[in-house]
């Protein structure tokens, strides 16, 4: 016989039923033990009804003892064929349907059809139905007792089975709904989870914050902006007095746009933005942080575009003339009937020509866009930079000395080596050249590399003890073309910037107190 049993009993159902069964039994046992049986059904006691009542009990007892939580379908089929078997039995010894033990019948055929459906529910009901029907049949044959009993045996049959359709029904119901709710909350779970990582992705920093001012929620951006992984807990209060301050102000006037901020010393500019939004019957506020330099990036990528778009096409006609009056100094050069000043006057022209070379060299590389030129690797930085500087400082004169100082711990990240070794060796030059400028040519640059304590970063600072940078040209320190240099053309720092920001690190220039400048790379940090 097929049959469609449910995927998985309700386990509380099945608790409720073993509770329902054992107190059936026990009032059952009541009746008899008060000898209330000629009371309520017109009968008096017989050792049947007594040793079936017992029975009931006992098989009751040890069922909710051996399967509290029957595993299988077929122990399900085995528990409700047991309980309408042994109500059937109470029924007949009770002297049929007139003692209203039926009754008990059509409550089982439900409970065992919401269990288990299709035709093992349906053959349960059979089985209940019959076991209303024969005792009345063996009755009236044996005591010729009232056709009327029938009627009444007939109408409880079929309320099992009604009551077996109508479990089913609203059990197959009950199954739809709580398979369209699963599959609702794993919609639900998967909808959260792609926010919060397109949020954790987002570019710019989000902090959620209560009416306390603790933060509840903050994005890996805000976390970067802040240089601290733990966030949420914390009050803003401890974070920013700036960021504080500026909360205030808009929460006074609302319509004014709160000013930009620094969170640090050596971080970005940041434009702030507040939102109020009510969330679980309470305001919260919403706190988004934008970075600004790459706001002005874009920006000046758009100049900068259009720039060296021009800048290129004029450079290649520059060039060509260029290359006749380099061409014609060699030539003039080379001649002998050429006197040592008009050879001094064509040296001079052979190295300006040169300068303008590298001029327009220097504007073409503008022009062109900035890429990987490799694959970025993973770069233990001390092992790296113990062996970059041991090179460099082969190629430099005794009087320009070098100095390494690094933390014991590994320092990872992901960066091309080319372009960090370009980057190192423009930032060397610099700062070479202006820490011997102010030592009678005696130059010194000290590296030092550590680890942030807050956002565990690895950082190089770049220290030199120079003449430093004067405040009005630390502001455009990092823009294309802005050198204090007569034979500089501005685009060193500028590059070395961009290449940092390629490699997801960041380049900004420090004053020192006492004296020189402090170029400081905060690279990205890479968990090992």
């Amino acid at each position: 016989m097929e049959a469609q049993l449910s995927a998985q009993p309700n386990r509380l159902l099945l608790r409720i039923y073993h509770c329902y069964r054992v107190i059936i039994s026990l009032l059952l046992q009541l009746i008899v033990i008060g000898g209330w049986q000629h009371v309520l059904w017109g009968t008096s006691p017989n050792l049947a009804f007594v040793a079936s009542s017992w029975l009931y009990l006992l098989v009751n007892v040890l069922l909710a003892i051996g399967l509290p939580r029957p595993k299988h379908m077929l122990s399900v089929l085995v528990l409700a064929l047991s309980d309408v078997l042994l109500l059937s039995l109470l029924n007949y010894t009770a002297g049929g349907v007139a003692s209203g033990i039926g009754n008990f019948l059509v409550v089982s055929v439900g409970v065992a059809n919401i269990l288990l459906h299709g035709r093992i529910g349906l053959f349960i009901a059979a089985i209940a139905a019959l076991g209303l029907l024969l005792p009345n049949v063996y009755l009236y044959l044996q005591t010729d007792a009232a056709v009327s009993g029938w009627l009444q045996a007939g109408s409880l049959g079929g309320l099992c089975f009604a009551a077996a359709l109508l479990a089913q029904w609203l059990s197959k119901r009950s199954s739809l709904s709580e398979r369209l709710a699963v599959q609702h909350a794993k919609s639900v779970a998967r909808l959260e989870a792609l926010n919060a990582h397109i949020l954790q992705r987002m570019h710019t920093g989000i902090l959620l914050f209560d009416e306390q001012c603790n933060i509840l929620l903050a994005n890996a951006e805000s976390q970067r902006l802040f240089a601290s992984p733990e966030l949420v807990g914390r009050s803003i209060d401890h974070l920013s007095a700036e960021l504080v301050d500026c909360f205030k102000q808009w929460q006074a006037n609302p319509s004014l746009r709160p000013p930009s901020i620094k969170l640090q010393q050596d971080g970005p500019l940041l434009q702030l933005g507040f939102m109020s939004i009510e969330y679980g019957g309470k305001q919260h506020r919403l706190v988004f942080l934008e970075d600004l330099a790459k706001t002005l990036q874009q920006a000046q990528q758009i100049k900068l575009v259009a720039l060296g778009r021009l800048s290129a096409a004029i450079a290649h006609e520059i060039r060509n003339p260029l290359a006749a009056i380099s061409h014609a100094a060699q030539l003039l050069q080379e001649s002998d009937c050429l006197q040592n000043e008009d050879a001094h006057f064509v040296r001079i022209i052979d190295q300006q020509a040169g300068r303008l070379n590298q001029i327009v060299e220097n504007v073409l590389q503008l022009s062109r866009p900035r890429t990987l030129q490799g694959e970025a690797s993973l770069i233990e930085l001390g092992a790296w930079l113990s062996q970059f500087v041991l090179e460099y400082q082969s190629h430099l004169p005794p009087e320009q000395r070098l100095h390494l100082k690094r933390c014991q711990d590994k320092l990872h990240t992901q960066m091309e080596a080319s372009q960090l070794r370009q980057v190192l060796t423009n930032l060397l030059q610099n700062g070479l050249r202006y820490s011997a400028r102010k030592n009678n040519g005696k130059g010194q640059v000290w590296l030092k590399l550590y680890r942030r304590e807050d956002s565990q970063q690895p950082v190089l600072d770049i220290l030199d003890d120079g003449e430093g940078v004067p405040e009005t040209i630390a502001a455009h320190l990092f823009e294309p073309f802005n050198s204090s240099e007569s034979q500089g053309t501005g685009l060193g720092l500028y590059v070395s910037r961009e290449l940092c920001e390629l490699n997801r690190a960041r380049l900004n220039y420090l004053p020192r107190p006492e004296g020189g400048s402090c170029m400081r790379i905060a690279f990205a940090y890479i968990k090992t």
